[in-house]
């Protein structure tokens, strides 16, 4: 099903639907098999943390879930097998997404996704899985349904998201070389938290990844004596929601990559909170020609 052509002219000014959804419309929907839909990267914005690609990718599976199963679940929690980054898209680019669903009931979604830019490749997404959780924990069915059929006849008009601050990190102390360790500290006021989510709000796993990855990201360059670009994170795992305010300790520490892995450096990264790991994933990092995400 190609879905209406018409294209909304304003943007929300903020709020919900505004500060954290990176979907303005959905293109076509064919049963609940494959849904493709666009996002325009404000040019505003100094900043797209790649994290933020792979979020866009399963907010548009995300509404064929909840579309699916009637508004009463939606997926939260989500493990990612394989992330492939191709090339970082810049402010004012528009992403092409594209998701297949393998599996979809009350209970879960299996999907894979990718996200381009004028037909070029910018990240993949391979074996991911979200937990389907009791849609009114999280926000107003009637309200999400709404939002649902705004995206696939007239969309949203681009320019809504405002950017996310910088994360709030402390490096700890560390005789160790190959490991870093810091402190997190979780805003208790943000506004990416009207999106997620409005009845209860919880610190973004790709922001959490976002931060993993600059910690990984000083470790990988000072073992390649150079600049690098993260090409692929593996093994994904979310434990735990985070709520405002929390404080989490966040490790990198560097291993040695199998013999099938192309790249040439590993760095594990996870996360803890009150002693107890949060959540975890393996990145890889291959030299820099000049598109580090």
């Amino acid at each position: 099903m190609v879905l209406g052509g018409a294209s909304a002219d304003k943007a929300s000014p903020s709020g919900r639907f505004a500060a954290f959804s990176f979907v303005d419309r959905i293109t076509k929907i064919e049963g609940v098999a494959r849904v493709s839909g666009l996002y325009t990267i404000p040019r505003t914005v100094s900043h797209f943390p790649v994290s933020l690609v792979a979020e866009a990718i399963g907010q548009l599976a995300a509404w064929v879930a909840m579309s699916a199963v009637g508004f009463t679940h939606r997926p939260v929690a989500a493990l990612a097998g394989d992330t492939r980054m191709h090339s970082l898209p810049k402010p004012g680019d528009t992403l092409e997404l594209v998701v297949d669903i393998e599996s979809c009931d009350a209970e879960s979604i299996t999907y894979k996704g990718r996200a381009l830019v004028e037909g070029r490749l910018v990240l993949e997404l391979q074996d991911t899985l979200g937990s389907m959780l009791d849609i009114h924990e999280f926000d107003a069915p009637a309200a999400l349904a709404a939002d649902f059929e705004l995206l696939k006849t007239v969309g949203r008009a681009p320019g809504a998201f405002g950017g996310v601050p910088s994360p709030d990190m402390t490096e700890l102390p560390s005789d160790r070389p190959e490991r870093i360790e810091a402190t997190l500290a979780v805003p208790q006021v943000a506004a990416f938290f009207e999106d997620h989510f409005p009845s209860r709000p919880v610190y973004p796993a790709t922001l959490l990844l976002y931060a993993q990855q600059q910690l990984a990201q000083r470790l990988a360059e000072a073992a390649a004596g150079g600049p690098v670009r993260v090409s692929r994170i593996t093994n994904v795992k979310v434990r735990a929601f985070t709520a405002p305010g929390a404080s989490l300790v966040l490790s990198a520490e560097q291993a040695s990559p199998s013999q099938e892995d192309l790249e040439p450096i590993l760095i594990k990264v996870g996360a803890s909170a009150n002693g107890r790991t949060i959540a975890g994933a393996k990145m890889f990092f291959a030299p820099d020609s000049g598109e580090a995400a």
